[in-house]
């Protein structure tokens, strides 16, 4: 790992954290879209939207080849010049030439975030070039020599306080910070270079094979002037913007608005085939296709789904970490998730390391990416690259490699650390200080303690009664169950017992490999993967019950993904992926039992949070709230109820605790908005986030596991 690298992100990490102006501004923003997007595509089926541009992009990818020649020929029979850039340098030199040879002294430009991507400004002005931003974002931010803090609008992060002293540096004046105003002013301020400059410059949203022509996807008229006011144009897009024909490139537009800015459409949307005619002067179109590593990301087998992305921007949209320290933190030049990726594949894996670590695994991105684009798993697929680049960590490798993979050490060593956490428990089960440097762990939120007998060492003892079982089904019990909340799968065997269903513990089982993986440690991963499918499938299970969403990820994913290509083990991992489910879920859709449970309970106002990995990884959110509206809970929605509280696992320990306790500090208003006396879930990790920032705070709520919850209507 690069130290000093390392020390510079996590210094832009705290001074972004210590800025609440700009996590004010984009919550403001990012809950405005939500509701917007929504609106947006009211009447419409997302999922079949964006199945059809996924499809129709990877038919790009696979025939680029094919699609690029016919572009050419298209463009080039329409008069225009065509250059292949295979890298940033060859982009840069062929613009940066062509502005020489013709005079060039002044370029605007517009709509191209690929020339923030290739340092154009830079190239031109060496070349004795003025670059002159025109679209408003972009304006400011080269008026503030910053580059973009998102791909859709720039200046998210800056204020109109902010913007009106840039503007009153330019016009020699103090101008107002009306935004009404700042739009008059920069429009002054503009509109001569349009008439002055020499050169116009572009990006393009699509390139259409079949006609060989571009389309601009704009709020403002500026694109337009710049590609018609200066005889000369050039189109600066990457290859991944291709798309076979203008019914394919209707698609795209018909979803990317609306996925961008929550708009039905834009103010503008431009079409332009063969150099644009203005007046009588002689016009030039030249279109630099830029690969700049796209073909080697059409090439990796884990990350190639990327290069569907549209650039729509709402991947940042909805991220809590986006929305917690910014794009200039969590990108390069490229932001949020899809930043990553880009990120490493155009400028190289050491500029990605940081922020490929800073995703929190949400899945936020994943459920509103117009491209269908699993970003989570690429992210994770990359940093495995990291971590076997860069190392893990001396203290990680001897976790996941040498006391993980070994089960009976594994758990012996967490026995004894039961018993050597008393000096800080004082015999409760709540952790509220940390002694020395771990204090900081236990500043905003308390931890629950290692439980004295964790649940494998009991289950045994547990009465069941059940005559005839409905079903015989194995508990997948997870870390957190097994050793920090072992009455969680006391709960589960009495609801199941209440339902007809026996349950059991397969001993064998272990850690579900999600640290290692998410820490870039696949080799641990897959290891666990093989020895968790034997221990589950050992005694023939009529299902496999998880209390752990991301328990069930692992089990119904991972584990799959982790040994498809061994004939020894694929089709085992297939089968435990189809027995496995929620618990939460099993009770609703397999056993039909809400109504066993009808009425039994208080009528106590609770409130239900969301667990990343149940509702955007295994699909389930309706259940729960089925089943504690049944029970005689009077059950009210809190704000943002899928948004992550912070937890993240090792995420909110050792990578990144600054941001995930301003994430939860966002999840625990949000609950206390709600009025609710108890706050409910089907995630140990997340109830060890809550619980811990709730009891902290000394808010009056209860935080507990919806099984938990039903148990107690038993009693």
């Amino acid at each position: 790992m690069n130290k000093e690298r390392s020390r510079k992100y996590k210094t832009r990490v705290s001074e972004a954290i210590a800025t609440p102006r700009l996590q004010d501004a984009l919550h403001k923003f990012g809950d405005a879209f939500v509701v917007s997007r929504q609106n947006a595509f009211a009447g419409l089926d997302f999922e079949e939207l964006r199945t059809e541009i996924a499809a129709m992009k990877d038919d790009v990818r696979q025939n680029r080849q094919s699609y690029l020649a016919e572009f050419i020929g298209k463009a080039e029979a329409s008069g225009a010049r065509v250059h292949l850039a295979r890298t940033a340098a060859e982009a840069n030199d062929y613009i940066a030439d062509l502005a020489a040879a013709r005079g060039v002294k002044l370029a605007v430009k517009s709509k191209s975030m690929a020339s923030e991507e290739i340092h154009l400004n830079k190239a031109l002005e060496k070349a004795g070039v003025r670059a002159l931003e025109t679209d408003l974002g972009e304006w400011i931010i080269q008026l503030a020599g910053q580059r973009p803090s998102h791909m859709v609008m720039p200046a998210i992060h800056m204020f109109k306080e902010e913007v009106a002293e840039l503007f009153s540096k330019v016009t020699g004046q103090t101008e107002a910070p009306e935004i009404g105003h700042l739009v008059k002013v920069a429009r002054a301020q503009l509109r001569q270079g349009y008439l002055d400059a020499d050169m116009g410059i572009s990006g393009a949203n699509i390139a259409v094979a079949e006609t060989g022509g571009i389309a601009l996807v704009t709020n403002e008229g500026n694109a337009r002037l710049v590609s018609t006011l200066p005889k000369i144009h050039v189109v600066l897009v990457g290859i991944e913007k291709l798309v076979p024909t203008l019914e394919d490139a209707a698609k795209v537009i018909r979803v990317l608005p609306k996925n961008a800015t929550g708009q039905l459409l834009t103010s503008y949307v431009t079409w332009i085939r063969g150099a644009v005619p203005c007046g009588e002067e002689e016009k030039e179109l030249h279109i630099v296709l830029l690969d700049n590593g796209r073909s080697a990301l059409a090439e990796s087998p884990h990350c190639q789904d990327a290069l569907r992305c549209i650039r729509c921007g709402a991947c940042a949209n909805v991220c809590p970490v986006y929305q917690t320290v910014g794009g200039h933190v969590f990108g390069h030049i490229y932001i949020g998730a899809i930043g990553i990726i880009l990120t490493a594949f155009f400028h190289g894996l050491d500029a990605a390391a940081e922020i490929v670590r800073a995703c929190i695994g949400c899945r936020s991105c994943v459920a509103v990416c117009p491209s269908k684009i699993d970003l989570e798993s690429i992210i994770l697929h990359l940093r495995e690259t990291v971590g076997d680049e860069e190392g893990i960590g001396v203290g990680k490798t001897l976790v996941f490699k040498k006391v993980m993979r070994n089960r009976k050490l594994f758990h012996s060593l967490i026995r004894a650390a039961s018993l050597l956490q008393k000096p800080v428990t004082r015999g409760e089960r709540t952790i509220r200080h940390l002694p020395m440097f771990f204090s900081s762990l236990t500043e905003w939120r308390t931890l629950p303690a290692i439980a004295a007998r964790p649940l494998r060492d009991a289950f045994d003892a547990i009465p069941q009664k059940v005559e005839k079982p409905r079903y015989r089904v194995a508990l997948f019990g997870g870390c957190a169950n097994d050793f920090l909340y072992p009455e969680l799968g006391v709960d589960l065997v009495r609801v199941m017992n209440h339902l007809g269903v026996e349950v059991y513990y397969p001993q064998k089982q272990n850690c579900c490999g999600i640290p290692a993986i998410y820490s870039g440690d696949k080799e641990t991963a897959v290891e666990l993967a093989e020895q968790n499918v034997s221990a589950m499938l050992e005694e023939n299970p009529d299902f496999v019950l998880t209390t752990c969403p991301t328990c069930s990820m692992a089990l119904q994913r991972d584990f799959v993904d982790h040994l498809r290509d061994n004939p020894v083990w694929a089709e085992k991992a297939e089968r435990l992926s189809a027995i496995t489910m929620d618990a939460s879920k099993f009770i609703v859709d397999v056993l039909d039992g809400a109504a066993a449970f009808a009425g039994k309970g208080e009528p106590l106002k609770v409130t239900y949070h969301d667990s990343c990995h149940l509702k955007r990884g295994a699909g389930v959110w309706e259940q729960p709230r089925a089943l504690l509206a049944g029970s005689g809970s009077e059950l009210v929605e809190m704000a943002h109820a899928d948004r992550c509280c912070g937890f993240g696992g090792s995420y909110s320990f050792t990578s990144h605790p600054e941001i995930a306790r301003s994430i939860l500090a966002d999840k625990l208003k949000d609950i206390e908005g709600s009025g609710a006396a108890c706050v409910a879930m089907d995630c140990p990790g997340c109830m060890m986030q809550i619980r811990g920032g709730l009891e902290k705070s000394g808010a009056p709520v209860r935080a507990a596991h919806t099984i938990s919850l039903l148990a107690e209507t038993l009693d």
